[in-house]
């Protein structure tokens, strides 16, 4: 990947991101399918200027999901989760 914004989709900010992230200085991000732990640890590292300690990624199939008659699935996601060595933290909730 050549650029560093193509690999990061967007941040995931959830109740459950939010809660390990204040645990153990980890971040969750969506990733693009077909980027590895690399390509996501040098783009961390390139956009928010911080030193990665550690990164792991899961693949979040698509479930059924159902709204009354209507049946569809839930988009696939690849998800990144980035521990960040001490010292270093992202602000992802900063005002605009």
């Amino acid at each position: 990947m050549s650029n560093a914004r193509e690999v990061i989709v967007r941040p995931i900010i959830t109740e459950k991101s939010m809660k390990v992230e204040a645990d153990n200085r980890t971040y969750v991000f969506e990733v693009k399918k077909g980027t590895n732990k690399i390509h996501v640890r040098q783009a961390i590292e390139e956009i928010f200027n911080v030193k990665v300690e550690s990164v792991n990624i899961v693949n979040v199939h698509p479930r059924s999901k159902r709204i009354g008659m209507y049946t569809g699935m839930t988009n696939a996601v690849r998800k990144a989760y980035v521990k960040l060595k001490d010292g270093y933290t992202i602000d992802l909730l900063k005002d605009k």
